[in-house]
């Protein structure tokens, strides 16, 4: 049952919305000002806030804007219900990051109708999208931007074979890349020739796109790990879908924002962790890559010198730590693929 957090001052208004509410199977938590509102969401966690402008002690845009700051709140769906219907009210509710604004008075179809728009673009975007072409598929209807047929028709899939260079550190972006089957490796190279992995991609992942938002050439290399399938999205289509819609923008800031953690904790593993925990941390980051969409474990069929690159060891100083594992039961090793044994034993000795 969806959770919904009501704030409004006019206590017959509460209840009859509420009401409204609760009849549509919604679990509905209220609050009569925006300082109780705030300490409500914090609480209660709602998954939607539909919160009034005026109101005493905290107003409505105070209320959205501390709620923005919370890191467990920011993206939780905001609409504003005023009867506050100038056009200048509107684009102050609208710039301050709300995303609907319902005026009063209004009717319960039109309540509802906003309420569960909202939290359906929401769980599109929240969800894990699917591997496959219906992976980007997904991404396209949150779009709304172009037919899915033409698009379909205007993507291009190319196969490249395995330690083929899809493309090169240096070179200008053109494009948006979508894998369809296989898998995928971001490294860098310094001047000794030596390479660091820094990412690992797997089917319905996008790769390629940080330097497509900030407008530079590519700081890293990418090459296909296993024979590979990838969608080829023009830089023009992803430009547009990015300008044009919201909840698209908001999904690939979400990627950009893991994609930095990531990197800040292989870099920390890499300067501060024994060559023990830097193994086992980077075999517990393959072991999600190639886990299956129905959660099923696989065995990880990759290059000691690339796991190496990845864990910024030596591979003769990896190898010797696989072995160690294997005799610790950690881990098995079958025609050179590594299958984890004790997920939580590794898991334990990297934290």
């Amino acid at each position: 049952m969806k959770k919904i957090l009501l704030i409004e001052d006019n206590d017959q208004l509460r209840e009859n919305t509420a009401e409204i509410l609760e009849l549509s199977n919604y679990k509905v938590y209220t609050a009569p000002d925006g300082k109780q509102g705030v300490e409500q969401a914090i609480k209660q966690q709602p998954d939607l806030v539909i919160c009034d402008i005026m109101m005493p002690v905290l107003d409505g845009y105070g209320v959205l804007h501390m709620l923005r700051k919370n890191a467990s709140l920011q993206n939780t769906p905001f609409i504003f219900l005023t009867a506050k219907s100038e056009r200048a009210d509107f684009r102050k509710g609208m710039e301050s990051g709300a995303d609907d604004y319902i005026t009063k008075p209004f009717n319960g179809t039109e309540l509802l109708q906003a309420v569960e728009g909202r939290l359906k673009k929401i769980e599109l975007l929240q969800k894990e999208y699917s591997p496959g072409i219906e992976g980007l598929d997904q991404l396209q209807q949150t779009a709304g931007v172009h037919d899915l047929v033409s698009l379909t028709q205007e993507r291009s899939t190319h196969r490249y074979k395995k330690k083929q260079a899809i493309y090169l550190e240096g070179n200008h972006p053109v494009r948006l890349f979508y894998i369809l089957k296989g898998k995928v490796k971001t490294y860098k190279t310094n001047e000794d020739g030596k390479d660091l992995v820094v990412g690992v991609y797997r089917e319905g992942d996008f790769f390629g796109y940080i330097p497509l938002i900030d407008g530079t050439l590519y700081k890293d290399n990418a090459e296909a790990m296993e024979d590979a399938d990838i969608a080829l999205i023009p830089r023009k289509e992803f430009e547009e879908l990015m300008n044009n819609n919201r909840e698209v923008a908001q999904k690939f800031i979400r990627m950009l924002a893991k994609n930095v953690a990531e990197k800040e904790e292989q870099l920390l593993s890499i300067a501060y962790s024994s060559l023990r925990k830097k193994v086992a941390g980077t075999l517990i980051t393959l072991q999600k890559k190639y886990t299956t969409s129905a959660g099923q474990p696989v065995s990880i069929d990759i290059s000691r010198e690339t796991l190496a690159t990845m864990a910024g060891t030596a591979t003769e100083s990896t190898i010797r730590t696989l072995s160690d594992f294997k005799n610790d039961g950690l881990i098995d090793i079958k025609e050179g693929s590594i299958i984890i044994l004790n997920q939580k034993k590794l898991e334990r000795m990297i934290n």
